[in-house]
């Protein structure tokens, strides 16, 4: 399964979770509106790589991070 943690102000704990590309990601959170919204506005990395293809095949050990967009000085 791959991990998939939510950085910065998303507030929420690491997780596990099947999924076959990461396209799917959308699917797999539907049920949480918080996460729905981050989705739209967060960058995405795998493995630590800034991801923009969102067809890309994930495996069990990938890490899928969640970054959302940060204001600061």
């Amino acid at each position: 399964m791959a991990t998939v943690e939510f950085l910065g102000p998303i507030n929420k704990e690491s997780i596990e979770i099947e999924i076959a590309h990461l396209s799917e990601l959308k699917e797999y959170f539907k049920e949480d509106e918080e996460v729905c919204q981050w989705l739209q506005n967060s960058a995405i990395a795998v493995n630590d790589k800034l991801i923009s293809n969102l067809n890309l095949s994930i495996s069990k050990n990938d890490k899928i991070s969640l970054l959302p967009p940060v204001c600061g000085g």
